[in-house]
């Protein structure tokens, strides 16, 4: 099968406000059965095979205010 990702916030965090501090990228990758891991861009193709995993973790958002302490 092919898998095809578009994605964004991979590159540029989401900015924080009024102090805030900016949020997490995000992060595309597939974990291949034999154990080995393929990063992916925000956008991609890839043959997927059987015991595949393809993993999507979406970026955080950015904060508001200063941190405490």
């Amino acid at each position: 099968m092919t898998a095809s990702i578009l994605s964004n916030g991979r590159v540029c965090a989401a900015f924080g406000l009024a102090g805030g501090k900016p949020g997490a990228l995000g992060i595309n990758r597939v974990e291949r059965a034999d154990g080995r891991v393929e990063n992916l861009g925000s956008t991609a193709s890839v043959e997927m095979r059987e015991g595949d995993v393809f993993v999507i973790e979406t970026r955080g958002g950015g904060g508001y205010g200063a941190p405490p302490g």
